[in-house]
């Protein structure tokens, strides 16, 4: 994981990608429901006052929407 990933994410990239776009959600209900979700866990961090969890959450979804967006322009 780069200090950028770290600081944007918590995580990696390449983890984003397994853990969320190639999870069993989005398997079983699409990447749509994975931004549902991840956007859902965002507003019950804002409502514990973990912003940076959040915040770190939102960018997490924004990445998984470029991925789609990306993924769809290809095709």
């Amino acid at each position: 994981m780069t200090e950028d990933e770290k600081r944007m994410f918590g995580m990696s990239a390449a983890d984003i990608r397994e853990d969320y776009m190639e999870g069993l959600t989005a398997r079983l209900s699409g990447m749509e429901m994975v931004v549902a979700g991840i956007l859902s866990d965002s507003q019950e961090l804002l409502s514990m006052g973990r912003t940076e969890a959040a915040r770190k959450q939102l960018n997490i979804a924004k990445f998984v929407l470029f991925e789609m967006m990306d993924k769809k322009e290809a095709a």
